[in-house]
């Protein structure tokens, strides 16, 4: 009988990438792959700790995942990622539970870990950091893609060369290493034949693809490629740092209808003396310069970005720089996070650490005035026509959620949808925008539209 395995994926949509790659040689080396924990032989705990919230909900679940292995079907329980790679001695030392570790760069080795635990070795740890993005790039081809199918996130590249002081990812994924362009081609093309419409470029930061591998930025490139690709209609690029935009790029974006004119362009701050104690490589200014350049270019653009409240030594004044910077740029789309003291990371030794209640209070402000420019901005689209794509149906209101290209899948609104005509998950539908709320869209449906 085939050894029957389970995967518990957490964090953020690059992880998920890396689970499903895991998936993927699973079933590959002959594994069956099942959902439901409860009935797996083994189960495989994927963890995220980028910030304290997410190290405390991968911990949790290996403690329930532990629970499982101990009363239980599962035979071995182990534990890859951020978690693995920065925590392998506390994790073998405190959850005797786990039999194996593989860090974050070691996910391909999941088969091989998986055969020793079950032929009785303790403590397996695969805890390296490879040279390219991937041990074997093909890896990604053999995918078991665990969004709904019509969307799918492509990892374009791993690991970081900026040193934001606040940050723990470099620490943890290594130096920036792109992956090739025709690997990625390669199996975004298998994507499209398994009914993938939407690719979701995905990095720590997009915009730099390439210039390890060739010496410039060459996500322009890779864009054009992506959009030749039969079956993909809707390309959306996310993580994408201000100062590393190139002009060509935007020009991409601009001209390439398969290109959906959203960017995600993480700020953190718009005071440049916090941007500086932040080490990022950006400033207020050069930020306004870009984003009139998108909106230039690409008037409809819908701009996402995130900040952080309660940077270490972050004054009154400080803060209401940020206010004014995100009432003057009106994103679309914002996110706002408390800073987290990370061990291990510049910031977290700094002096003037600002009380929980304080951060909190400055995000709630952010998201106050975030939340009016979002209203305005969703008001401007009643009575418009939009093209969306129906995400399913809430059966009970007889309503169908839906996306636009003003939406990446889980972290913006969405569109509901009325329609009298039957609607499929994936369909393009053309919806007449009848009224506003402060994130989301109503509206009826005209017809469904092919791109």
């Amino acid at each position: 009988m085939s050894v029957k395995v389970a995967f518990v994926s957490l964090g953020c949509d690059k992880n998920l990438v890396d689970s499903e790659v895991m998936l993927g040689i699973c079933q590959k080396r002959g594994f069956t792959v099942i959902q439901e924990e409860e009935m797996a032989d083994v189960i495989v705990v994927n963890t995220c700790c980028f910030i304290r919230d997410a190290l405390e909900e991968s911990i949790q679940a290996i403690i329930e995942m532990g629970k499982m292995k101990a009363n239980g079907n599962c035979k071995a329980l182990i534990v890859c990622g951020c978690l693995a790679q920065r925590y392998e001695k506390e994790i073998f030392n405190e959850m005797p539970e786990v039999d194996a570790v593989l860090g974050t760069s070691s996910y391909e080795k999941i088969a091989e870990a998986i055969k020793s635990v079950l032929a009785g070795k303790k403590q397996v740890k695969n805890i390296g950091i490879p040279k390219g993005a991937m041990e074997n790039e093909d890896n990604s081809i053999s995918r078991i893609v665990s969004t709904a199918g019509h969307f799918a996130y492509l990892k374009i590249a791993e690991g970081c060369d900026n040193r934001c002081t606040y940050c723990i990812i470099p620490y943890l994924r290594g130096k920036y290493r792109s992956r090739h362009m025709e690997s990625l081609v390669k199996e975004a093309t298998v994507l499209a034949e398994k009914g993938v419409k939407e690719l979701i470029l995905v990095a720590q930061d997009t915009a730099i693809y390439g210039c390890d591998l060739y010496g410039k930025s060459m996500l322009h490139e890779l864009l054009k490629k992506l959009a030749a690709i039969d079956g993909i209609e809707w390309i959306r690029i996310l993580y994408g740092y201000p100062e590393n935009i190139t002009d060509e790029t935007i020009k991409e974006m601009a001209e390439e209808k398969k290109i959906v004119k959203y960017l995600d362009m993480p700020i953190q701050h718009g005071c440049d003396s916090v941007l500086k104690r932040m080490g990022r490589r950006s400033t207020a200014n050069l930020i306004r310069e870009k984003v009139q350049k998108l909106r230039t270019a690409m008037p409809d653009i819908t701009l996402r970005t995130t900040v952080i409240t309660g940077f270490p030594q972050e004054t009154d004044e400080e803060f209401s720089e940020l206010v004014s910077f995100v009432k003057e740029m009106k994103f679309d789309r914002l996110g706002a996070f408390t800073y987290s003291c990370e061990e291990g990371t510049p910031a977290a030794k700094m002096s003037g650490q600002i009380d929980e209640d304080i951060k909190t209070e400055r995000k709630n402000i952010i998201m106050d005035v975030q939340k009016n420019i979002s209203a305005q901005k969703c008001e401007t689209f009643v009575g418009r026509k939009l093209i969306v794509m129906v995400e399913g149906r809430l059966p009970e209101e007889n309503i169908y959620c839906a996306r636009s290209y003003r939406d990446a899948p889980d972290i913006d609104g969405l569109v509901f949808v009325s329609s009298d005509e039957e609607l499929l998950t994936g369909d393009f539908v053309r919806v007449n925008i009848t009224k506003a709320g402060d994130y989301d869209l109503y509206g009826t449906a005209e017809c469904r539209f092919d791109l």
